[in-house]
């Protein structure tokens, strides 16, 4: 039966570090599918158009973005095939009007394969991962030289292709949208128009994930970062663009490094060093790399917590360049300058975080701190999650300014807990739903709660 009265703390915290960090056979053998050497044959076959360029031409099988996402609905839709059709695959097209990367009008065409959640409570959650297929040159508008994009971006969509074809085999409570986007280069159109569309249609997108340059862990100098990620997770530039509501709580909470997209960093991070020995997430707290963007932008702007996996150190030679050799120096972004045993190793990091998510109950909902006196003590509320598999719940509270969660103590299965001499003054708090199999969602940031007058 669920407590409605307040739990108190009796056990000692432990530290966020010494609780049990089990690992779910279904994800290992999910991620031990996930093959470096198909990851390398789909990169290749992706820079063998020549160019995906936006703007050039649809009506080749050999050349141009069109081959590109023909080729790319079908190798999703023979993955669907091999896992009984449970994926879905699907294209999202739109002509976009003239703009200022877009001479003329244009059809770009987003490739959309979906895992449809087996959980009812739990299918209308939505995890989204994306690489663009579309390439460029040195000149953005240069729709006919040669641009390969084998680092920008065949790396990200041939790993949201392999994650899907290797996720397409397990079941999933929460529904899971792998996506090859066009249009990035010109501006993210193809995932500005389907985040648009997502946000028309009330769709609950409760994370999305975009993999943009992530082939090469070998910097300019030439130092390799094998064991590192970047991974850009800050949700609050988007707050204060939109004039979100929320902003002034999170103000005066202290949660400026609380957004949910702060916390779905948080959970990437743990998920990957969990499951990819001899990774390391280097979590960055800023929407992306400074002045610069990607698709998960197009998602933050809308309010669904967005970020982006970057490789460690970029190497600007290779990187929306012609191909050419300037004073004896390779330029262009070519295949031989990918690492595809990395590319596997960031695409398991993705799918480690995407299976953890889909797996594990929703996030707690209207999450408080209760402002009723002054006192140490911390009591926090909740609303009670849906899921039937639910088991119960879990405080998890840091030092104000450290980056990870320290402390953790698990509340059971109620909805309002008392953290006896933990003051609220010098932490930060969240809540954590758990399912009876462990699998833990991402912490919900609570904001004041006061009671209704």
């Amino acid at each position: 039966m669920r407590a409605s009265v307040a739990a108190i703390a009796l056990l000692v915290a432990l530290p966020a570090s010494a609780q049990p960090r089990a690992r779910n056979p279904e994800v290992d053998a999910m991620l031990n599918a996930i093959r470096a050497e198909s990851i390398e044959a789909r990169v290749r076959k992706l820079v063998s158009f020549h160019t995906r360029h936006t703007l050039s031409r649809t009506d080749s099988d050999s050349v141009g973005i069109g081959a590109a996402r023909r080729w790319i609905k079908a190798e999703l839709d023979q993955c669907s095939r091999a896992a009984g059709g449970r994926l879905r695959v699907e294209l999202d097209s739109f002509t976009q009007p003239p703009a200022r990367r877009v001479p003329q009008p244009v059809e770009i065409v987003n490739i959309v394969a979906t895992l449809t959640g087996t959980q009812p409570q739990a299918a209308n959650r939505i995890y989204v991962v994306s690489g663009h297929y579309d390439s460029m040159p040195t000149d953005v508008m240069d729709a006919q030289s040669a641009a390969p994009g084998a680092n920008d971006d065949a790396s990200g969509v041939a790993a949201v292709m392999e994650m899907a074809c290797a996720m397409a085999f397990q079941r999933y409570d929460a529904t899971l949208v792998f996506m090859a986007v066009a249009g990035e280069e010109q501006g993210l159109l193809g995932s500005a128009h389907w985040a648009e569309e997502a946000k028309k249609k009330g769709l609950n997108i409760a994370g999305m994930i975009s993999n943009d340059i992530i082939g090469s862990p070998t910097g300019a100098d030439g130092e390799r970062h094998d064991g590192e990620v970047r991974l850009f997770a800050n949700g609050l530039p988007a707050l204060i663009n939109s004039k979100s509501p929320e902003l002034e709580q999170i103000a005066r909470s202290g949660g400026e490094d609380d957004t949910p997209t702060h916390e779905l960093g948080r959970y990437l991070k743990d998920t990957a060093e969990r499951y990819v020995a001899g990774m390391s997430v280097r979590l960055i707290a800023r929407p992306d790399r400074f002045l610069r963007g990607s698709d998960h932008l197009s998602f933050l702007e809308r309010g669904y917590p967005a970020v982006r996996l970057v490789e460690p150190a970029e190497d600007y030679r290779h990187q929306h360049k012609n191909v050419t050799v300037v004073n004896g120096v390779q330029q262009g972004d070519l295949v031989q300058y990918v690492d595809f045993d990395y590319i596997a190793k960031v695409a398991r990091i993705n799918a480690a975080g995407l299976a953890s998510l889909a797996l594990a109950p929703a996030t707690p909902r209207d999450a408080g701190i209760e402002v009723v006196q002054l006192e140490n003590d911390t009591t926090l509320r909740w609303r009670a999650n849906d899921e039937p598999d639910l088991a119960g719940y879990r405080i998890v509270w840091r030092e104000v300014g450290a980056p990870a969660w320290q402390y953790s103590r698990d509340a059971g299965n109620v909805t309002r807990f008392t953290l006896k001499a933990v003051s609220k003054d010098d932490y930060v708090f969240g809540i954590v739903a758990v399912d009876r199999d462990g699998n833990a969602s991402p912490a919900a940031f609570p904001r004041p709660w006061r009671p209704q007058k």
